[in-house]
């Protein structure tokens, strides 16, 4: 069914998959905002699905996300973007109600395309078919931002500095989603960061889908130390956050320089994938164990209280028990606060797709719950080291009252329930650390 147009220019954006994604649907939904339209909860005239397509499952969800606005709100026009919408959109055209397909190298045109909605009539978009709007993405070689900034509700905004991937991995579809790595130009940046600034925000979090190439596209290269440097010297906000970069990417001077910045967080998230080297090579992985190791050790000896994420890939193809248990030990060993379990999910396209030597869902699932029970031994034993400390606390929000419990996070990624008197949300307090509140926080109070 093909929306009336009501005159009531309302919208609803279900976002899926990584902080990339979450960027730019803050950025399409601020830059709405800003032009009169109105973050609905019900009845929206658009409804947006920003989809992602890393695994079988976030693919599901993805259509799962899209039928679901279509029975809720039939008289919406439903727009459908993203990576699932880059890679699959012959998929997606088969959803009777979709309307708009609109793949990455146009989805900096989204907000305008919905503003120009509130201008048509029925006839213009009544189709048997959705309006696709796609391009191929691999030939893209221009950063596109959305012309907005990305500062939604969020004390700690994300800001897309980076797109596509150059790596290849063989069992990622992520570069043909997202294309080749393309950068923000260093200015703008820094600009970006000042203006968020502005906007009363005390930190950011740099996010990109390959975030360690940074700069190697543009003219004249830089890279993503160089960046770093900037930042750190301007000082333009009270804390800069990386989200995750490649083991191979974290240079020692990067490591050096958060050592010893005022602003840069003591946080790093860091994806092995796998502790065996026959599995790394198999996956196009460009490092050993034995390096990851080094690296891990590294951080921690130059920031001891850092804390370190690590990404594992269980069930590749051809991981046998003993190629398991490397992953596990090596995980182990290392002074890593937590983990991100991801079991194996073939893509179509990719070449490990088309390895053999699977490995049945029973053990990957069994494998993938010796790995989470291990993440919170980790993350426990790095919340303990903290117990009794003395720590700044970025209050993201909390109950109010003279008595009230304050959520916040400090710089190593500790989440903290602090108790203390008229405690504001978006300051930056010093907290002290009492206690753990179950796996996955801890309670202090404030100093």
């Amino acid at each position: 069914m093909i929306p009336t147009n009501k005159g009531m220019n309302n919208f609803i954006i279900k976002t899926l998959g990584c902080k990339v994604n979450q960027c730019e649907s803050e950025a399409i939904a601020r830059c709405l905002t800003m032009s009169g339209w109105t973050l609905a909860e019900k009845d929206a005239t658009v409804c947006i699905v920003n989809t992602c397509t890393v695994t079988q499952k976030a693919s599901m969800q993805s259509r799962q996300a899209v039928r679901r606005f279509i029975r809720t709100y039939p008289d919406s026009y439903i727009i459908v973007t993203g990576c699932y919408a880059q890679t699959e959109s012959d998929e997606i055209e088969k959803i009777e109600g979709v309307n708009y397909i609109i793949g990455h190298a146009d989805k900096h045109k989204i907000p305008d395309i919905i503003k120009g909605l509130a201008r048509k009539g029925r006839q213009d978009i009544a189709s048997s078919r959705p309006v696709s709007v796609w391009r191929e993405i691999m030939y893209e070689h221009d950063f596109m931002q959305i012309p907005a900034l990305s500062f939604g509700c969020r004390t700690r905004p994300f800001l897309k500095i980076q797109d596509g991937c150059n790596a290849f991995c063989t069992y990622c579809i992520v570069p043909h989603a997202r294309g080749p790595s393309r950068s923000m130009k260093v200015e703008s940046v820094l600009e970006n960061i000042i203006q968020l600034k502005n906007k009363g925000c005390r930190e950011v979090v740099l996010s990109g889908i390959h975030l360690g190439r940074y700069g190697l596209d543009l003219s004249p290269k830089t890279g993503l130390y160089e960046l770093l440097c900037r930042i750190d010297a301007s000082t333009p906000i009270e804390r800069v956050r990386l989200s995750s970069i490649e083991p191979c990417e974290l240079t020692g001077e990067i490591i050096e320089l958060a050592a010893r910045s005022e602003i840069i967080c003591r946080h790093f998230h860091i994806p092995l994938q796998s502790g065996d080297d026959h599995i790394l090579q198999r996956m196009n992985r460009p490092y050993t164990n034995v390096f990851f190791s080094d690296l891990i050790y590294k951080i921690s000896e130059s920031i001891p209280d850092a804390a370190i994420g690590v990404d594992t890939l269980i069930g590749f193809p051809g991981e046998t028990e003993d190629a398991f248990e490397n992953t596990y030990l090596a995980i182990e060993k290392l002074p890593v606060a937590y983990l991100h379990v991801f079991p194996f999910s073939p893509r179509k396209g990719t070449p490990a797709n088309g390895y053999p030597d699977k490995i049945s869902t029973k053990i990957i699932k069994e494998r993938c719950r010796r790995m989470r029970r291990l993440g919170l031994v980790k993350k426990k034993s790095f919340y303990e080291k903290f117990i009794g400390k003395k720590v700044d606390v970025l209050v993201e929000g909390g109950k109010k009252g003279s008595n009230g419990i304050a959520k916040g996070i400090t710089s190593n990624y500790i989440p903290v329930y602090l108790k203390g008197e008229n405690i504001l949300e978006n300051t930056i307090i010093k907290g002290k650390i009492e206690k753990l509140c179950g796996n996955n926080s801890v309670h202090g109070r404030l100093c």
